[in-house]
């Protein structure tokens, strides 16, 4: 007997080596990662899809034992965070709380905000509240990682205890506070969003897709989070299987602008076209600003003006942002570097002008299409080749 327990502390039922404990660690961290950005993420809070019983209920019981997670919970919080983004209210951003409270903290701010009666209340809706709901997942949450520590001590021995500790950890630091905080910190953009979201990588592998955190801001109810050809979302690629397998149905993906004949003049479906797609179209925009921040940045060197050089430079990456974006301490040296170039000025004032367009909700959609009829008069007669060929651009835009 004694040489049984021995046994089994050291190699566990499994009697598994070291390198097939690590692998076994990294799929079940992984399964836990596909169902939160599947079920709990892509499927409840933003409704982009619509799961089959079976893969939903697997979903629910796998997060109960892995994460002790609560359906209406994290479904409320994570809808709050749309809805109040980097606002005193946003429950984990650190654009509010500070990238670094993010970071260590996410799990602490997410608890604190779950605890939240009011938020539950406007945000949970259509939310799992079945019989398992209502007397296992809910009320014993904390049950499900005490089965899961059991599970491993018994498939691997005492080593279990230490595969236990990095599931409980995976989601917290990778979700919690990598996405939360670095997806609002660091990275790369391809759509300039009403928010500072940034895509933390092209490559969705680890945190199964949701490092395309820039992407999902501007397109929160798109079940696909990739969208460039360099992009890879395997979360994406779990749906399509799924799919297939007739257990789930896409509800939507995010638009793409589509370019077409150039017309005369832009009309109601032009409007359309820019409407659905203003966050791309914009990415473009933001383009030609910065480089047109690049080409007077050369000119002001080059004719000595380094004080002038020096202005611009320190706030070049929020000349393409919309005002509110922009920090208060920042916005006075932004009005004075735009007023070092005519054309870059220019190219800014247009740019608001033209996000007015679809801002604006008190006119009618005929004053809408003769707004932007006019803007793309005055950009082709800028003589800016870069406005020019935008409003080209504009006119060759349909639904």
């Amino acid at each position: 007997m004694l040489d049984f327990v021995l046994e089994w502390a050291t190699h566990g039922l499994l009697n598994a080596s070291w390198w097939q404990i690590v692998v076994a660690t990294l799929v079940l961290t992984h399964i836990t990662i596909a169902s939160v950005t599947i079920f709990l993420h892509r499927c409840q809070a933003h409704r982009a899809l619509d799961l089959h019983a079976i893969p939903s209920h697997f979903f629910r019981f796998w997060l109960w034992l892995t994460t002790s997670t609560v359906t209406k919970q994290w479904v409320s919080v994570h809808r709050k965070h749309h809805a109040k983004c980097e606002t005193a209210e946003d429950p984990h951003s650190p654009v509010a709380h500070g990238i670094k409270t993010v970071l260590l903290e996410g799990r602490e701010l997410y608890a604190k905000e779950a605890a939240n009666a009011e938020t539950l209340k406007k945000y949970g809706h259509n939310t799992p509240d079945d019989w398992l709901e209502r007397h296992l997942y809910t009320p014993r949450n904390n049950w499900g990682p005490i089965t899961m520590l059991l599970i491993d001590l018994a498939l691997f021995g005492v080593i279990g205890i230490t595969v236990w500790a990095v599931q409980m950890l995976w989601i917290p630091v990778f979700a919690a506070g990598i996405v939360n905080g670095l997806g609002h910190f660091w990275g790369y953009r391809n759509f300039e969003a009403p928010d500072a979201s940034t895509n933390i990588s092209p490559i969705g592998l680890i945190i199964g897709g949701e490092e395309l955190h820039n992407n999902h801001h501007t397109y929160p109810t798109s079940a696909k989070l990739s969208v460039k050809p360099f992009e890879f979302d395997i979360g994406w690629g779990y749906i399509r299987a799924l799919e297939l397998m007739g257990l789930a149905k896409v509800r939507k993906i995010a638009p793409k602008l589509q370019l077409g004949e150039i017309k005369p003049q832009a009309d109601a479906k032009t409007l359309e076209a820019i409407v659905a797609n203003r966050y791309e179209l914009m990415a473009g925009y933001a383009s030609e600003v910065r480089a047109a921040c690049r080409s007077e940045l050369e000119r002001l060197k080059s004719n000595g003006q380094e004080a002038a050089a020096a202005k611009l430079h320190a706030v070049r990456k929020w000349m393409a942002r919309d005002e509110a974006q922009v920090p208060v301490a920042l916005r006075q040296m932004v009005q004075q570097a735009r007023g070092v170039s005519p054309k870059l000025d220019q190219l800014i004032q247009m740019r608001e002008e033209l996000r007015a367009i679809w801002t604006r909700t008190n006119v009618s959609a005929e004053q809408l299409v003769q707004d932007l009829q006019a803007w793309c008069q005055r950009a082709e007669a800028s003589g800016i080749a870069a406005l020019q060929e935008f409003s080209r651009k504009v006119r060759a835009a349909h639904a």
